[in-house]
């Protein structure tokens, strides 16, 4: 976390900022020309995070639903965000690096990549993705223990297990946290349709089965029926 640093140094306090009428004025699905600049990225962040706090309150009233967002500067990283629980404090973390800042083309692809992170935090994702790892671990170093193999073999089955288990809920958790960050999106004001356009910078992983992420098109539908049924 030490090459992390804060979006700005106002982001991690953003919860207490409410947002404005005029927080999300590029909420009109128009991409715009040129990459975000971070004044903008944070204007972003204010509108949705309170949101997003809001919705972790009233979905999971008894977990802990204030939202760190930070900046990984790091020229070399990639294109990337990702949740995460802070070990000391238990506040979910949701990272952006600075590539992905620079990818997104409008305010609601930024707000949408924002609602998603969030989400898996508000879904319990990473209890559920470890629990899922060893459930797996389990079954496949059961069936190898029955079938005599040796301990080491056992143990390399277990790992399979886990990768298997961890990506098989992988592909359900994304789709889910697609659902909730466009009703995230859309609270704060921005479209998520337009948001989840962001999916076609991103490589189609197509229908692996032990992807990690499900097929682009299979995630821009669950964005448009959630949008068509809750946004409009």
């Amino acid at each position: 976390m030490r090459a992390v640093i804060a979006l700005v140094a106002a982001v991690t306090l953003s919860a207490c900022v409410a947002p404005t009428q005029n927080a999300a004025p590029n909420a009109t699905g128009q991409a715009r020309s040129g990459s975000m600049s971070m004044e903008r990225a944070l204007q972003v962040t204010r509108a949705v995070e309170p949101v997003a706090e809001r919705v972790c309150r009233s979905q999971t009233p008894g977990q802990n639903c204030n939202f760190t967002i930070l900046l990984d500067r790091n020229p070399r990283a990639p294109v990337n965000a990702f949740q995460t629980v802070d070990p000391e404090t238990g506040r979910p973390v949701i990272i952006l690096t600075a590539s992905l800042i620079r990818a997104v083309r409008n305010d609601d692809e930024l707000a949408f990549v924002i609602g998603h992170e969030a989400a898996h935090h508000i879904a319990e994702h990473i209890q559920q993705q470890r629990a899922a790892a060893q459930a797996g671990a389990r079954i496949f170093g059961a069936v190898a223990q029955q079938q005599g193999a040796t301990r080491e073999e056992i143990i390399e089955a277990a790992g399979v297990g886990a990768l298997v288990g961890s990506r098989r809920f992988s592909q359900a958790a994304e789709l889910e946290a697609d659902a909730l960050g466009t009703i995230i999106a859309c609270q704060a004001g921005f479209d998520a349709e337009v948001g989840a356009r962001f999916f076609s910078q991103l490589p189609d992983p197509g229908a692996q089965i032990l992807g990690t992420h499900p097929p682009n098109a299979e995630r821009v539908r669950i964005v448009a029926e959630t949008s068509a049924r809750v946004c409009r």
